[in-house]
C-alpha cells in the first residue's frame, strides 16, 4: 500500500505562489494533485503525472499550475503562481499503486491519498 505525506501550503496573497511537495513510500504508476473548494463535496482533479515522466493538466489550471515529478525521490510537485481567491481550497495528493489504466480525472483511480494541505489566497 503507498502511504503519502504532503508537505506546503500556508496563506499567500493573490498573484503570489507556492509549492506543495507529496512524497510516495513507493512507486505508484501515477500521481496527482487534487482540491476540494470549501462547500464542494467533490474533490477536482489539477494533473496528474504518470512514471513514464509525461503529464496531463485540467485545463481549468492549465497555465498557472506546474505539475513535476522526480522518480528518484518518488515525489511530486505542485508549482501554484499567480494565486487567485478561488484557488483556496485543501490540496490532496493521490497515487494509483497499479499498473495498466489510463483514467486519472476522478479519486476513484486512485488508492492512497494525502493528509491534505490548506491553501488560502488572500485578496
Amino acid at each position: 500500500q503507498v502511504q503519502l505525506v504532503q508537505t506546503g501550503g500556508g496563506l499567500v496573497q493573490t498573484g503570489g505562489s507556492l509549492r506543495l511537495s507529496c512524497v510516495a513510500s513507493g512507486r505508484p504508476s501515477a500521481m496527482a494533485w487534487f482540491r476540494q473548494v470549501p462547500g464542494q463535496e467533490d474533490k477536482s482533479v489539477i494533473g496528474v503525472t504518470w512514471y513514464d515522466g509525461s503529464i496531463n493538466y485540467a485545463a481549468s489550471v492549465k497555465g498557472r499550475f506546474t505539475l513535476s515529478r522526480d522518480n528518484s525521490k518518488n515525489t511530486i510537485y505542485l508549482q501554484m503562481n499567480s494565486l487567485k481567491p478561488e484557488d483556496t481550497a485543501v490540496y490532496y495528493c493521490a497515487a494509483r499503486s497499479w499498473f495498466g489504466s489510463s483514467a486519472w480525472t476522478a479519486p476513484g483511480d486512485y488508492n492512497a491519498w494525502g493528509q491534505g494541505t490548506q491553501v488560502t489566497v488572500s485578496s
